[in-house]
């Protein structure tokens, strides 16, 4: 972990800020702008490009993946220019928890790869390579999307101590476990043979 060195309202203060960053539901905003309809009900339900994919429209997932990875970088990056290192690892932790559990939404958000991937860019860029290239190259072998942000998440701790930033450790373990906690239900469908392919609805 970091130093704490910001006083606790102004972390807190960054903490919602990377909330509210999280929290912008960049899915169901491209898919309503283009026409595609409502997220919620399409495929799984889920406000992530891999749902906005199911839509068939290519651009709106990539334009999807970009804007929620983005949240994470963008919080990372406001919070470490105005206080530091200690309010970057908390607005990143709670820019991801936001994508989660936006409150717009009532608490229903999306998976949190995307932004999970953009809080590890915005902190460390080769961590945040190197779990990118883990993700595509999973996905690439595997046609499943869950597995490959399953794999990412699962090696992002030891890119972490690899490459020498043992400080984002403990966040590392606690982002990992959220993804996780998150993908139970795919866990669970990949352990029976169900899970969707990347592109199936």
């Amino acid at each position: 972990m970091p130093e704490i060195q910001a006083s606790y309202a102004l972390l807190a203060f960054w903490g919602i800020v990377g909330y509210l960053l999280g929290s912008i539901p960049f899915g169901m905003i491209v898919a309503r702008t283009l026409g595609l309809g409502n997220l919620r009900e399409i495929g799984s339900g889920n406000i992530g490009a891999t749902n906005v994919l199911r839509t068939g429209n290519k651009l709106a997932a990539a334009v999807t993946l970009l804007l929620d990875g983005a949240k994470g970088v963008v919080a990372v990056l406001l919070a470490r220019a105005a206080i530091g290192e200690d309010a970057a690892q908390l607005a990143g932790l709670m820019a991801f928890i936001g994508h989660c559990f936006p409150i717009w939404l009532s608490f229903r958000g999306g998976k949190g790869v995307a932004t999970f991937l953009g809080v590890l860019l915005g902190l460390a860029w080769p961590v945040g390579l190197a779990c990118c290239l883990t993700w595509v190259l999973s996905a690439a072998a595997t046609r499943i999307s869950s597995m490959a942000a399953i794999y990412a998440a699962a090696l992002s701790t030891i890119w972490i101590v690899f490459l020498g930033y043992s400080e984002m450790f403990v966040l590392g373990v606690v982002l990992t476990m959220l993804v996780f906690f998150r993908h139970a239900a795919n866990i669970r469908r990949l352990r029976s043979g169900t899970e969707p392919r990347i592109g199936q609805s």
